[in-house]
């Protein structure tokens, strides 16, 4: 519902001429009706996807805790076989950089997860990889930064408040 008021909404992202997004299901639920809402199409990005946590398969609440604590103060570990966060960071700000060395005209909208968003922020902002930058808003929420300087221009935001 969140997404399909955002997508009503055009003149908030009017100056939007491109969504790139992860694979990963829950980004193209977001991107999908953006793009869609603006006549864009949805460059889908494989590097954009979630840090890989595969070998650990469902955690409860807990354990999922306790490993993304570990997963963040420990980045150039993998913890419980998750790619190490230090690693998920430099394939993050490579495609990131990738997207936007491309000759664009226009606001580059990138869909993605928590994870990898607060590594994103960690690295766009010249910080040290810490939990502390992960979003704690339940999703649904953005950053903004300027993509010449590679510089954030405000912290997570929800997206009713773009």
């Amino acid at each position: 519902m969140r997404v399909a008021r955002l997508a009503s909404r055009q003149s908030c992202l009017q100056f939007t001429r491109h969504i790139v997004s992860s694979p990963e299901k829950t980004a193209m639920e977001t991107a999908t009706p953006l793009a869609q809402a603006l006549g864009l199409t949805v460059d889908v990005r494989e590097n954009m996807r979630e840090h890989d946590q595969s070998s650990t398969g469902f955690l409860s609440k807990r354990e999922l805790e306790q490993t993304s604590s570990a997963f963040f103060s420990q980045p150039e570990r993998s913890v419980r076989g998750w790619e190490a966060a230090s690693a998920a960071q430099r394939r993050i700000m490579s495609e990131v950089d990738a997207c936007l060395d491309r000759d664009l005209l226009g606001d580059v909208l990138i869909v993605g997860h928590g994870g990898v968003g607060a590594l994103l922020y960690c690295g766009l902002s010249g910080r040290a990889i810490d939990r502390g930058h992960v979003q704690d808003m339940g999703g649904g929420v953005w950053f903004e930064f300027d993509s010449i300087l590679r510089l954030p221009l405000k912290g997570w935001r929800p997206m009713e408040a773009l």
